[in-house]
């Protein structure tokens, strides 16, 4: 059993893939070719903003808008200790400072209540100016953004939703990418919708900022290659893995059922055992995991080690909040700070997920992890 079947998925779609490959084998413009333009278009369409900017990873997406902003030393940026490093790695990147905000126990989505006491202390204590706030859509379910837009509008920050994890999920008929100033995503290969190496886009609808983020994804670049009006990056995605990603995309709106009725199965099936993770009304996820608490760190390890036991992987997203992590150490945290992530970090399982798992490997699963 795999924790997520990519073989599955390409042999749905192999023709269709190995000729838009061997399409970009034929035309050799590897670096920004046909390719990203169909690409672009059809991912801003998908998500509903007027621009998308393909890129070379989902780090990468994140970092792009801050550089645009110019979010510098002396500014803070508030974020979720639970979630992967990149979403604070670009904080500290641009020489911002990384202000976390505990989580949601339900949906492991930052707190906006917690966010807002959050932000009106930093700016009570005038020693950074609160400039960004970077939600982050985890597991695939969409943060709180009604709640986020009126402390953006209440403080004058600016909101850019990570949305990593979060492509294809929604609140009510509205996607993942369009919320805040701007959004970034990753097409990592396990993600959602991945492509076959690193690539990520950021979705706006501000014609500044899209022509901003076009000028630093290469080098700064202005009228021509060789004129640079700012300090940019290599940022760009090939075309091979924009081929891929236009293939997925047809496929993806299917997916996302099956992901969902995956989902629904699991939830029926271990009704009872364990936490199983829901969305608030409204809200849908894409799940790009399907996580489940149990009641302590004890009972976590053995259900997963009784799982390796009959071949069945599983992960901990995330065992440890970035706040306790050795590259955040120089910041004033400690243990404690964040009870709810902590909490939630010890106690958490994802499960195998994809639009390809058989219902009797969840019944399996189900029944296994029912034994303890």
């Amino acid at each position: 059993m795999q924790f997520i079947d990519l073989n599955a998925q390409y042999l749905r779609i192999k023709q269709k893939v190995d000729e838009r490959i061997n399409a970009v084998l034929q035309h050799h413009r590897y670096i920004m070719g046909p390719e990203i333009d169909e690409l672009e278009q059809k991912l801003a369409q998908y998500v509903g903003t007027d621009f998308c900017i393909s890129c070379s990873s989902g780090t990468d997406a994140l970092l792009l808008p801050l550089m645009a902003w110019g979010i510098g030393p002396g500014d803070a940026v508030f974020t979720t200790p639970f979630t992967f490093i990149a979403t604070a790695e670009v904080i500290r990147l641009v020489g911002a400072t990384p202000v976390f905000v505990d989580i949601d126990p339900k949906t492991f989505n930052i707190d906006s209540g917690a966010l807002y006491d959050r932000v009106k202390q930093v700016a009570a204590e005038n020693k950074l100016t609160p400039r960004v706030v970077i939600p982050v859509d985890l597991f695939g379910l969409p943060a709180d953004y009604a709640g986020i837009d009126q402390i953006a509008s209440e403080f004058d920050l600016l909101i850019l939703e990570d949305a990593a994890q979060g492509f294809g999920g929604r609140i009510d008929d509205r996607r993942a990418g369009s919320f805040g100033m701007a959004a970034a995503t990753s097409f990592f290969p396990a993600k959602p919708l991945g492509c076959y190496g690193d690539g990520g886009a950021v979705f706006t609808n501000d014609p500044q900022l899209h022509s901003e983020l076009v000028s630093i994804r290469v080098h700064g670049e202005g009228r021509d290659r060789y004129s640079n009006d700012r300090i940019g990056l290599n940022a760009r995605m090939d075309s091979i893995q924009a081929a891929v990603l236009l293939e997925k995309l047809e496929i993806f709106p299917d997916e996302l059922k099956k992901r969902q009725k995956i989902a629904d199965s699991y939830h029926q099936q271990l009704e009872g055992k364990v936490l199983t993770p829901g969305s608030p009304e409204k809200f849908h996820s894409s799940w790009a995991q399907y996580s489940i608490l149990f009641e302590n760190t004890h009972s976590r390890d053995i259900n997963r080690d009784n799982l390796a036991k009959h071949q069945i992987p599983s992960a901990v997203y995330y065992p440890m909040p970035l706040h306790l992590q050795k590259a955040f150490e120089d910041l004033p945290y400690k243990q404690g700070d964040f009870p709810i992530a902590e909490d939630i970090s010890s106690r958490i399982l994802s499960l195998p997920m994809h639009p390809y798992l058989e219902e009797s490997d969840i019944i399996k699963i189900s029944s296994l992890i029912s034994q303890y």
